[in-house]
């Protein structure tokens, strides 16, 4: 694990140090973010930042799956990753349809599940017991990772967040691997945290640049891929890793459904979000994001206690207690936001 925590200091110095050089306006590589009626930022911002990610994972990942034995499929996670990256790149350039992109998303999700057999065959719930997925075990692969692609591209919208779940929750997810003695697994998610982390250092309020498309759409690909990987491993319960990603799960699962049930188009820009509503009601972006950290490390937490205990009691206890404390916050921003006029349809 020290060879781990190495190659993670390494992916760290370079993440920043290169985000830090795509602030430069002589880069050919800084592509700017015009702000918009819908948009939380006041000025034009460079959003390549996410390029800084990929290209500290590109020096220290090759590095750990050389010195150490890759499990089985994680060739398809790099290849999948690089597709993810190729395209929402280019989508950052460009603004590609949905339709050039979703089949490229579907490709790198399908070679992922189908090549490198990532998906597992009982699905266990707290307070409900396992149920068995079947066939269905590799299309609910497919929804996971897609589903959580989209969503971490939804969240990315304002500094330091989506960065900041990055390390918060891929740093716990190489924890739990760490715990449970699957190294590979650990070493892995720990560099990707420290790529997170080294972004941070430029993209903390008052953010010099964001993650952009590049940067958010293979965070949420790899989001979904280590909570697959976790699963069909023994590493923990699929649950688990919904509860250390629920800061963005729920926000941008139940802001999409209240967008569709109001009759919205939702592949529209919005500030529906209940981050960016805290955030028109007054609060600060730094602020607001250090509110999320505190939820992301509450939750983490949370989750690796209930994966330490045996009582499926208490793990049931402790997932309504979260579902619990999510309606509160909920009711609580959406009860604020009348009171100051802040309407949550954006």
């Amino acid at each position: 694990m020290i060879l781990a925590v190495i190659l993670a200091l390494l992916s760290l110095y370079a993440a920043y140090s290169l985000a830090d050089r795509l602030t430069d306006p002589n880069s050919k590589w800084h592509v700017l973010d015009h702000p918009n009626d819908r948009s939380l930022h006041q000025n034009p911002t460079p959003r390549s930042g996410g390029l800084g990610i990929l290209a500290a994972l590109l020096i220290a990942w090759p590095l750990w799956f050389w010195l150490q034995t890759p499990p089985e499929g994680a060739w398809a996670v790099a290849i999948g990753l690089a597709l993810a990256a190729g395209i929402s790149w280019l989508d950052d350039l460009h603004t590609l349809s949905s339709a050039v992109r979703f089949p490229v998303h579907l490709a790198a999700s399908g070679l992922v599940v189908f090549a490198g057999g990532f998906y597992f065959p009982v699905l266990q719930i707290p307070g409900v017991g396992d149920v068995a997925l079947g066939a269905f075990a590799p299309i609910f692969a497919l929804l996971t990772i897609g589903w959580m692609l989209n969503l971490y591209n939804f969240m990315d919208g304002m500094d330091g967040f989506a960065g900041g779940m990055g390390a918060w929750g891929f740093g716990f997810l190489a924890l739990f691997g760490w715990h449970q003695g699957h190294l590979f697994f650990a070493g892995s998610a720990l560099i990707i945290a420290a790529a997170n982390l080294g972004f941070l250092r430029v993209n903390f309020p008052p953010a010099k640049i964001f993650m952009g498309d590049v940067g958010s759409v293979p965070m949420g690909f790899l989001a979904g891929c280590f909570m697959l990987w976790g699963a069909r491993d023994g590493v923990f319960p699929f649950w688990i890793g919904i509860v250390i990603f629920s800061p963005f799960i729920l926000d941008a699962t139940i802001t999409l459904a209240r967008r569709l049930l109001d009759g919205q188009k939702v592949w529209q820009a919005h500030r529906a979000h209940f981050y960016q509503q805290l955030v028109r009601m007054g609060w600060s972006h730094k602020r607001t994001v250090l509110a999320e950290y505190l939820l992301m490390a509450g939750v983490g937490g949370v989750a690796f206690l209930l994966h330490l205990s045996d009582n499926e009691g208490l793990r049931a206890a402790g997932w309504m207690a979260l579902c619990g404390l999510y309606i509160v916050l909920m009711i609580a921003i959406h009860v604020a936001g009348r009171r100051r006029g802040v309407s949550w349809r954006g």
